[in-house]
């Protein structure tokens, strides 16, 4: 990462603070996303799971009240913010599966064995990924299913473009693409090469199939206060964020007012609809 930060020092630091701050929008965010990846999960009963990635612990609930009081999750995840607001929200839940939620990185750590494994948008910074997903395959048994979701290219998901093309010509310098092949947002953005690193990890079926969710970025009574909203979220939680963490107020200032501005078109009825483009993806 920029500046040699590592994922665990990023993800301990102000940016998970902050994502831990505003869970309750992020989770609003990617509801729809959220339901296209438990459908697809199809968790049973009584199953024992393990949750990948798993942020504040909206995907560990909802696994933990799918298998039930017979069932099992663990939730994974190196942020300690992240873990701190997922248990404190565990703690409120009657009548689903004990959750255990541990500060591990699943590319390296032995978590036990589980029936399914599940992530929504979990698996993307790993250092290596050949690793992390050989790891997780040990983790499964014959039978036992990884299912997750990724970001497909940036060009594809207007809920990022717009806002980044508002602030784009902002900025001083324009940012360099991401290296191939590592940790962020739209790593497996192609298809073809994921498949075959899940294959090459010891997943023998891979299915790889696109999913298009249009996501709200913001309400609020007017279609001015929900572009603010939306705007907020772009700059502040989504892959935009980055570009104006370090900015100058003036030039924060600029960048609110553009994307507040690109946003407006976009909305509607008081809420602000974007296209989201992703991967779902289930190997065993």
């Amino acid at each position: 990462m920029a500046g040699g930060i590592t994922q665990t020092e990023y993800w301990n630091g102000e940016v998970g603070a902050r994502w831990a701050r505003n869970q309750a929008v992020l989770d609003a965010v990617f509801a729809p996303l959220t339901e296209a990846l438990f459908d697809r999960a199809a968790l049973r009963s009584g199953e024992s799971v393990l949750d990948i990635g798993c942020g504040s612990g909206a995907t560990s609930l909802e696994a933990a009240r799918r298998v039930g009081p017979e069932g099992a999750v663990t939730g994974a995840d190196i942020s300690a913010p992240l873990l701190a607001v997922a248990r404190s929200r565990a703690e409120a839940e009657t009548g689903a599966a004990p959750i255990r939620f541990v500060e591990a990185d699943v590319e390296r750590a032995d978590l036990g064995a589980y029936g399914q494994a599940l992530s929504r948008f979990g698996v993307m910074f790993f250092p290596d990924s050949a690793r992390a997903f050989a790891n997780i395959r040990r983790m499964l048994p014959p039978g036992g299913r990884l299912t997750f979701l990724c970001w497909r290219a940036l060009p594809e998901n207007l809920w990022v473009t717009v806002p980044r093309e508002a602030v784009l010509p902002l900025l001083p310098e324009i940012p360099p693409p991401p290296q191939p092949d590592t940790p962020g947002p739209f790593r497996f953005a192609a298809a073809d090469p994921l498949v075959a690193l899940l294959r090459g990890a010891g997943f023998g079926t891979v299915a790889c199939n696109a999913v298009d969710r249009d996501v709200v970025l913001g309400r609020g009574a007017t279609d001015a206060e929900a572009a603010q909203a939306a705007a907020h979220v772009a700059l502040n939680l989504g892959p935009t964020a980055h570009l104006v963490r370090e900015a100058e107020p003036d030039l924060r200032a600029r960048a609110e007012a553009a994307v507040t501005a690109a946003l407006t078109p976009h909305a509607e009825g008081g809420t602000v609809r974007l296209r989201a483009a992703c991967w779902l993806v289930q190997a065993g």
